[in-house]
């Protein structure tokens, strides 16, 4: 399709063909003409169904004529002046022109225009040359489900908005969007598919830069910010192969945030990640949310969550890990009383459905830390002292002290403001254990992973896990584990000599 640009100002004309190139205003040529000389015989030549003449130019004496001849080979007009009179609106509806632009004109009149006009001929030029009823379709969902179908080779852009609601208005606006080759569009729950015939006019750098003005347009246009996957084809078996592989390629949206076009040629490498908090991370949480501490809890989750970089983790489990953190909270809730809170316990469970559903990691961390404040200043509140969990204070206590031989039940009822025996009963009945027993299973639970993370003699880990002496830690880790600390060290050394043998 060709536009004639009919204006005296070498300056407007190189502008607004820069313009045309810049924004997804698909003519394929652009024609300039400096008088109306210039602009009737590159009309008659070059029959452009488009022309943005310069009104002010054209002397009246050549009018008529002028008139006539654009009239009967432009089939659609748009009239350009400097003077907004009554004349010039008189000779754009003589000319029966779209649109009649006062200079300056915004960028955005011109593409709204252009774009109209493009997409009214390409609608009159598909209904007037249908294509044959004998033509078997290029594309369909059995091959892009199924690959049951010989399918062309395509280009494929997987297009998401944030929101499932957004999907038919996404639908119906890139069925009007001014593609340079209209692709045939596939919606579905969550994204729509386009798929290009490789070949056509749309190669893939050319597919590359309009998918990020499409994805400007759509936030201009509908207030919708998307997130495109690119998959030009190459070795892809199958259209579904092809499909396949940009829908996971789609998960990187979660690390990478909207407004972004991701190629993706091969299958996307996920590294391993052990998503559970290890007991040093664990005790960092538990100190960080005693200590009420806004700055370290904010520099914790943004190193751990927002400073990753490709391979990345399976979102999948990056969500467990972000769970686990979740877990700390509601221990911290549950020892401060706060889970009585009705807004709180709501606010809860409100992040907890964010952890697990939100499509944009960098979210999940700005809702968590707001919530951990939020739990910070309620912690704080004088007025909710009295209805802190003894229980849970006391846990997290001897989580923290339990290295200390002497740690006793007398001491850890007198930090949670209780008596000892009243502590032991309220202690048996929510745990289901004495004091003595939970203060075991801490200290093993410890020692065992310093046996299998650390080279420690059995000496030291007794030591560091609030035991007298070896003898002592070895016939009480026996009593729980069935076997010795060096026994345990032993097996689990064989067992991961074993495993990075296979």
């Amino acid at each position: 399709m060709k536009l004639l640009i009919a204006d005296r100002d070498a300056k407007e004309r190189t502008g607004m063909e820069w313009l045309i190139q810049s924004y997804p205003v698909p003519f394929d040529r652009v024609i300039h003409a400096e008088n109306p000389d210039s602009a009737l015989e590159q009309l008659l030549q070059e029959v452009p169904q488009v022309i943005c003449v310069e009104l002010d130019m054209i002397p009246r004496d050549l009018w008529d004529g002028f008139r006539q001849t654009v009239r009967r080979y432009a089939r659609r007009v748009i009239g350009i002046t400097a003077e907004a009179t009554f004349e010039r609106a008189m000779q754009a509806i003589e000319l029966r022109a779209v649109d009649l632009w006062v200079k300056p004109v915004s960028p955005d009149r011109v593409r709204r225009t252009l774009s109209r006009c493009y997409r009214e001929l390409a609608e009159t030029a598909r209904i007037q040359s249908p294509p044959s009823p004998s033509a078997p379709p290029s594309f369909s969902y059995r091959a892009l489900f199924l690959g049951e179908e010989e399918a062309k080779p395509a280009t494929l852009l997987l297009i998401q908005p944030e929101t499932p609601e957004e999907i038919a208005p996404l639908h119906r606006f890139l069925q009007n969007y001014p593609f340079r080759s209209q692709p045939t569009l596939f919606p579905l729950s969550d994204a729509v598919v386009a798929l290009f015939p490789r070949g056509g006019k749309e190669n893939e750098q050319d597919l590359h830069r309009e998918a990020y003005r499409m994805i400007n347009e759509g936030a201009e246009r509908l207030g919708i910010s998307l997130f495109v996957v690119l998959h030009p084809g190459g070795n892809a078996p199958t259209l579904r192969d092809q499909y396949q592989t940009a829908r996971q390629a789609l998960q990187l949206r979660f690390y990478r945030g909207d407004r972004q076009v991701v190629k993706a040629k091969q299958p996307v490498q996920w590294r391993e990640l052990d998503p559970f908090l290890t007991p040093e991370e664990q005790h960092r949480w538990l100190e960080m949310l005693d200590g009420r501490n806004r700055d370290d809890a904010k520099n914790w989750m943004q190193h751990e969550f927002l400073s990753l970089t490709p391979p990345y983790p399976d979102p999948g489990l990056l969500r467990i890990r972000l769970t686990s953190i979740l877990a700390q909270l509601r221990r911290f809730m549950k020892r401060e009383g706060l889970n009585r809170d009705d807004s709180l316990e709501n606010r809860y469970h409100q992040i907890f459905a964010t952890v697990l559903y939100q499509p944009l990691l960098y979210r999940i961390v700005q809702d968590l830390l707001l919530f951990i404040y939020e739990l910070f200043e309620a912690a704080e509140d004088p007025a909710r002292r009295e209805f802190s969990d003894p229980v849970e204070q006391g846990v997290r206590y001897m989580e923290k002290e339990f290295h200390r031989s002497e740690l006793s039940l007398k001491e850890v009822a007198e930090h949670v403001g209780r008596n000892p025996a009243y502590f032991s009963h309220l202690l048996s009945r929510q745990k289901k254990v004495t004091f003595r027993e939970l203060l075991r299973t801490i200290r093993i639970r410890h020692a065992r992973r310093l046996l299998t993370s650390t080279s420690l003699s059995i000496q030291e880990i007794a030591g560091r896990c609030g035991f007298p002496n070896a003898n002592h830690f070895s016939r009480v880790f026996k009593e729980v584990m069935g076997t010795t600390p060096r026994e345990y060290r032993n097996l689990k050394n064989r067992k991961v000599a074993k495993e990075e043998e296979v």
